[in-house]
């Protein structure tokens, strides 16, 4: 009996081991029949029991008898079971192409692949631009003034930004722009938006997803030499018009028409499109010059051929065309930059005013989704990212400043949670942001990673500044040109909804879009399903869906491998203190993969409709992404052995999440057995992760309240003058001039036993000169440390108009009377 129980636990041990190492079948089975032989001789075996084997093994390698008996059943299922896919469903899912996440996906992530991609790095010449026309931008940008008075960039910020050609930063240099990289057009944004949100949006629009791009890759030759030049020196102001009141996330549903028609135009008659349009939430469109247009084609007249319903097209139309109606403006939520609504009525275009001209007609949507894929990786996430940058530095120096109950508010432990928050949030944001950047920059084209990008670093923009606000108090609600937090707090809903809304983007892209672009074998099964071809389309299903049933087996192996050894029997790379984290991100993408093959096999088409799921496993692929841009930007900076606390506390913050979400799928599984079978594999032992503890949280906090090397590098990139009549460079002085004093103070507390506080600081400055405790020069650092300490602190108040005031003065008469 013992014997057999050896013999048992060796045959399903070597069999986990070569699904572990995600053996070939035919090795599978050469190894099941040596192991039976084994046993056979030692143990005797039943004729019956060969015969179940060699059944099976002839019917599973032999592929045509397998598809005879199995394959093709399969297939005729999975094409009636499979819904169909639109044609807009299936151009989003061609844009772009995968990277990383395709490892993430397999279970079996190659970490020596991506830490040999070289370290995101910005060219002299880029970074001369930030360190000279961007820092002139920013010094001129007022953000209280661009708001409050003007509601607009002032005049000197629009002729810097045309002198020195920042809407050209995507524009390559031979057609006058400046041929930038996706992590200086990133880095650009991000210092600007630190600064003021509204030029940031400014600057970042035109080189995003509009006519810059788009000519980039569709336009004519014409097209490109004409207005490539004049975009990139703003004698151009590009917008491009998409959403209708009607369409907002459903950007394929809009309700504007371009008709086929002959119509004169300057003078002879021309083949063009009358266009008809009311878009809305357009950026730019207000002052723009040329504006791009999305719209519906029709040919009823068949003028261009046998089809009549064309597609969605792009247009590019001069505002100062009969029928354009533009000048109005929206008002973001106290944002300024230039945003309003637009109407065409009958606007005639010819041919060659289409994006691309006449061949590109009918791929709009296709043209949109490959821009975006790109676009929406570098513009919000760098804004997010900056808003973590400029908290991190300003709540930091604050906490560190301001003290209540004669102590620093950063040393409440309540405040220090919020503070590790912030800077764990900005560096787990900055490290997705350069290591996205630097693979846009090698031609990848990553459409899942943008939709993640966007959503977590605008989701963890909102995160960081609540928390800035809240440790701020009243010094963050009091509006005025010294308050730095409040534009950025009332702006956030706009980057939360623009580009795909947040609540799209989790719950509908991207695991709905991932799981089929990333996983190695699902869009393969798709396509061979929709083949016209039934043989060819069998015969490619069979190859796909017996390599899936062997990956799903793999991560079902390397999942349970990975709990019961903590993540220890997979490879890492040899990278010291951070080794361990590796591992455990190993172990969770084997249980990612292999729960969310679970889900798809049990709800097929139906995953797409249970959206909180889909966003639970969305969760999981990002936590999974970001943790390794965190790894990864660690390395590329050399390992400094002072950002191990922000490394280390991402990470902890990362895989707990990951858990958290993986026990919410397994509780809420459509199934429930399921769930239970997939926690059982995936969660043997329980927890693994627990949140970051308060010994981490400390460490973290500590590095944006003090002067060092940690804190530069978190929030380098930001735009930062140490100058008393700057919000932020207040701060900045203010923190060295307090940390020069307090070892004074505490001289003199400790000589006369005395706390300091605001009723006594002269009176004890005074005795310890008195006594020869301090000397002149440092009673006058002590003040000087006062007087910034109270300078950070004050906020902006304002006369209350005459009309006002005697309005308040009859209110508060009127209620006296009535009392």
């Amino acid at each position: 009996m013992a014997a057999a129980i050896i013999w048992s636990l060796a045959i399903f041990f070597g069999l986990w081991a070569l699904a572990f190492v995600r053996a070939r079948l035919w090795i599978w089975t050469v190894v099941a029949v040596v192991g039976l032989v084994l046993y056979s001789v030692t143990m005797g075996v039943p004729i019956a029991g060969w015969v179940i084997f060699a059944v099976f093994a002839i019917l599973l390698n032999i592929r045509p008898l397998r598809r005879a008996v199995i394959g093709n059943r399969l297939f005729a299922w999975f094409r009636k079971v499979l819904p169909p896919i639109s044609k807009t469903e299936r151009i989003a899912l061609d844009a772009g192409n995968t990277w990383w996440d395709g490892d993430l996906f397999s279970g079996r992530p190659d970490w020596h692949k991506l830490l040999a991609n070289p370290a995101p790095v910005l060219t002299n010449e880029e970074q001369a631009f930030l360190d000279g026309p961007v820092e002139e931008l920013c010094s001129v940008l007022d953000d209280w003034q661009i708001t409050h008075e003007l509601n607009d960039l002032p005049p000197e910020a629009w002729a810097l930004i045309k002198k020195h050609r920042f809407f050209g930063m995507i524009i390559p240099k031979e057609h006058g722009g400046h041929g930038f990289s996706a992590l200086a057009h990133s880095s650009v944004v991000m210092k600007i938006s630190t600064r003021s949100l509204s030029a940031g949006v400014t600057v970042m629009v035109p080189n995003s997803l509009g006519p810059g791009e788009l000519l980039l890759h569709y336009g004519t030759t014409e097209q490109k030499e004409y207005y490539l030049p004049r975009l990139a020196t703003g004698e151009e102001i590009p917008c491009f018009a998409l959403t209708a009141p009607t369409a907002g996330s459903d950007a394929g549903a809009i309700p504007d028409t371009g008709i086929v028609c002959k119509q004169e135009f300057e003078g002879k008659e021309t083949l063009g499109f009358r266009v008809n349009w009311e878009k809305r939430y357009i950026t730019l469109g207000p002052v723009a010059t040329v504006l791009g247009v999305a719209f519906k084609a029709y040919d009823p007249d068949h003028l261009l051929g046998d089809k009549e319903n064309l597609g969605i097209t792009l247009a590019l139309i001069p505002t100062s065309m009969p029928g354009v109606e533009i000048g109005n403006r929206h008002y973001p939520l106290n944002a300024s930059f230039q945003n309003g609504p637009t109407v065409g009525r009958d606007v005639f275009i010819p041919m060659d005013h289409l994006i691309g001209g006449e061949r590109w007609i009918g791929q709009g949507w296709r043209m949109l989704m490959n821009c975006l894929s790109t676009g929406r990786a570098i513009s919000l996430p760098a804004l997010g990212t900056g808003a973590g940058k400029l908290t991190s530095r300003a709540t930091g120096a604050y906490a560190r400043i301001r003290k209540q109950f004669r102590t620093p508010i950063a040393k409440f432990e309540g405040v220090e949670e919020a503070l590790t928050r912030i800077a764990g949030y900005a560096y787990r944001m900055d490290a997705a942001r350069r290591m996205t950047a630097g693979a846009l920059d090698l031609g990848e084209r990553p459409s899942v990673l943008s939709a993640i990008l966007k959503y977590h670093c605008t989701e963890g923009m909102r995160q960081v500044i609540n928390d800035a606000m809240d440790v701020h108090g009243g010094r963050g609600v009091m509006m005025g040109p010294r308050n730095y937090l409040a534009r950025a707090y009332e702006a956030v809903p706009i980057s939360i909804t623009v580009e795909g809304a947040n609540i799209l983007t989790r719950s509908m892209m991207i695991f709905g879009q991932g799981a089929i672009r990333c996983h190695p074998y699902l869009l393969e099964e798709m396509e061979a399903a929709n083949n016209p071809d039934t043989e060819a389309g069998a015969n490619a299903f069979d190859k796909a869906l017996f390599s899936h049933i062997g990956f799903t087996i793999s991560n079902a192996a390397r999942a349970f491998a990975g709990a019961l050894t903590a993540g220890r029997c997979f490879k890492a790379p040899d990278v010291g203190p951070v080794r361990h984290h590796y591992r455990r991100l190993s172990r969770m993408s084997a249980a990612f993969a292999f729960a969310a093959d679970v889900a798809l096999l049990l709800l097929g088409g139906k995953m797409k409709r249970k959206e909180k799921l889909s966003a639970r496993f969305g969760d999981i692929l990002s936590h999974l992404y970001m943790a390794s841009a965190v790894l990864k930007g660690f390395e590329d900076q050399g390992r400094p052995g002072a950002d191990l606390p922000l490394v280390d506390w991402a990470l902890a913050d990362s895989l707990h999440t990951i858990e958290n979400r993986i026990e919410d799928i397994c509780r809420n599984f459509p199934s429930r057995p399921l769930g239970w079978l997939v926690r059982l594999i995936v969660m043997p032992l329980g927890r693994s992760y627990a949140a970051p503890d308060d010994k981490l949280g400390h460490a973290v906090a500590k590095i944006i309240t003090m002067p060092g090397a940690a804190r530069d590098r978190l929030t380098r990139g930001a735009y930062v003058k140490k100058v008393a009549d700057d919000p932020i460079g207040r701060l900045e002085l203010a923190l060295e001039k307090v940390l020069a004093a307090e070892p004074l103070e505490k001289q003199i507390e400790q000589a006369l036993q005395v706390r300091f506080n605001s009723s006594n600081h002269e009176e004890l400055i005074a005795l310890g000169l008195e006594r020869g405790i301090i000397t002149d020069q440092e009673a006058d650092t002590i003040r000087a440390a006062a007087e910034a300490t109270r300078d950070c602190i004050l906020v902006d108040e304002f006369a209350a108009e005459a009309g006002n005031q005697a309005a308040a003065r009859g209110v508060a008469a009127e209620a006296a009377a009535s009392a």
